[in-house]
């Protein structure tokens, strides 16, 4: 009997494309050197990505120059799991806000993970010997009888295979009333904070049971409340310096050296809001989603939903840069605040020399704009860019006049597929994109030849 023409038939593009919630990628983060990339998910799962160094024979062989390699899986481990708060009868979810690592003072690695309420040091090492001749325990670890103990050995170290251990350290709870949305290490390399939607705490690594709360916007009446705080950094270089950002648009720089309570900020950074083109959106797309210091300390990159902006700590007046990432979803506001893609979080990064700035889009689009120039540049992280050597293609958004063949209209854009979390390697052009489940590293090699030509 032939084959049966009722048989089901499988879609192999459905299950490439099925993706579960638990699987999608909520945090991206270099450690300092580059060598190690953690990510974190909506399943309370951290993957570390270790890069393999490739010998200089590689190099000579794809024509490439300067330090390489592939990240392979380092470690995975489970950081969080789903809790419930029953005093308020609330779910917690398993979700990884954050991953950030601490400077590496020896052979070990550690890095902070965060859900909603929870933050966690982890210790990250390596064993690749184990102990062997006990004198009070046999080969499996059962107690000896000691009448039959005749003579005392020395224990040695037998080499054995590479093992990467991921232990707690800390568990640093009851800190947050509401959802943490940001951490960030302190450049004293002991302190760190926490940012939720009304308060900014300071932690010492080694002190788990309090915290010192720096910042306060909690009013005595909550119906008074008109902003929130939604992100939280500190300066890279002061270890007396933080800022935090709001949802009216507005950054504010604090300076713990003026007051332990930094409810009274330094500086307020804002941008004057044009009368006329206020609309009832204005509020919500002015809300910034993500700020950085650059890596020089001189300056802020901000998002909000449709711009990116980078402000001098000097000038307190308004951004000295303004970068359109995304201006043709503006005639699409209402239809992106009923799908509630108008609260899309985007993050921004800045490159290792603070020359280009990155952030992310929708339709699988990541945006970068060179500071110097003023251009930007629109690029896509989809399957085929990922093949070994792959190059990345330029992508236009058709707006208007001529149409070019490969541009995407405006209507054509998949907002299911959004760019929101990223890094950039501290020293070297190699980035990072998360789109949904799925982990792009790229990276710009050079050609020696083309210097020649």
């Amino acid at each position: 009997m032939g084959e049966d023409a009722e048989s089901p038939k499988i879609n192999h593009t459905f299950l490439r494309d099925y993706v579960t919630e638990a699987d999608v990628i909520s945090t991206v983060e270099f450690n300092q050197t580059g060598d190690l990339l953690a990510t974190g998910d909506k399943g309370g799962r951290v993957v570390i990505f270790q890069r393999e160094t490739e010998s200089k024979g590689d190099f000579e062989e794809v024509g490439d120059t300067g330090d390489s390699g592939e990240y392979n899986v380092y470690s995975t481990f489970q950081s969080h799991e789903p809790d419930f708060d029953y005093l308020k009868s609330l779910e917690i979810e398993e979700k990884i806000n954050k991953i950030r690592w601490l400077p590496q003072q020896n052979a070990a690695h550690f890095l902070l993970s965060t859900n909603d309420k929870t933050i966690k040091l982890w210790k990250v090492s390596e064993r690749d010997k184990r102990p062997e001749g006990y004198n009070l325990k046999d080969e499996e670890g059962r107690l000896k009888d000691i009448s039959t103990i005749t003579s005392l050995q020395v224990p040695v170290l037998k080499p054995t295979d590479l093992m990467v251990e991921v232990r707690p350290r800390r568990v640093f709870a009851n800190g947050h009333t509401y959802h943490v949305n940001s951490i960030s290490v302190n450049s004293d390399g002991e302190t760190y904070l926490s940012a939720d939607d009304l308060r900014i705490n300071m932690w010492h690594l080694g002190i788990t049971d309090r915290s010192f709360n720096i910042v306060d916007i909690k009013p005595a009446n909550m119906e008074d409340l008109t902003e929130v705080i939604t992100a939280s950094e500190f300066h890279p270089h002061h270890c007396h310096l933080f800022v935090y950002s709001s949802s009216k648009g507005t950054l504010r720089l604090c300076d713990m050296r003026a007051s332990a309570l930094c409810d009274k900020h330094a500086k307020l950074y804002e941008e004057p809001e044009d009368p006329g083109s206020r609309s009832f959106f204005s509020e919500i797309i002015s809300s910034v989603s993500d700020v950085k210091f650059s890596h020089s300390g001189r300056y802020m990159l901000t998002r909000d939903y449709l711009t990116a902006k980078v402000w001098d700590l000097h000038m307190d007046k308004g951004p000295v840069e303004t970068y359109q990432v995304h201006e043709y979803l503006r005639s699409k506001l209402c239809s992106l605040y009923e799908n509630d893609c108008i609260f899309d979080k985007f993050e921004c990064v800045w490159n290792s020399s603070d020359s280009v700035i990155m952030t992310g889009a929708y339709n699988s689009f990541f945006r970068m704009f060179d500071r110097e120039t003023g251009r930007g540049v629109t690029l896509e992280a989809w399957r085929e860019s990922s093949k070994p050597r792959a190059v990345l293609r330029t992508r236009r958004v058709y707006t208007g006049g001529k149409r070019r063949r490969g541009d995407v209209g405006v209507d054509s854009l998949d907002f299911t597929k959004k760019i929101l979390h990223m890094a950039w390697h501290p020293a070297e052009n190699i980035i990072a994109i998360a789109a949904t489940n799925n982990l792009y590293i790229f990276q710009d090699r050079v050609n020696p030849d083309a210097h020649t030509q």
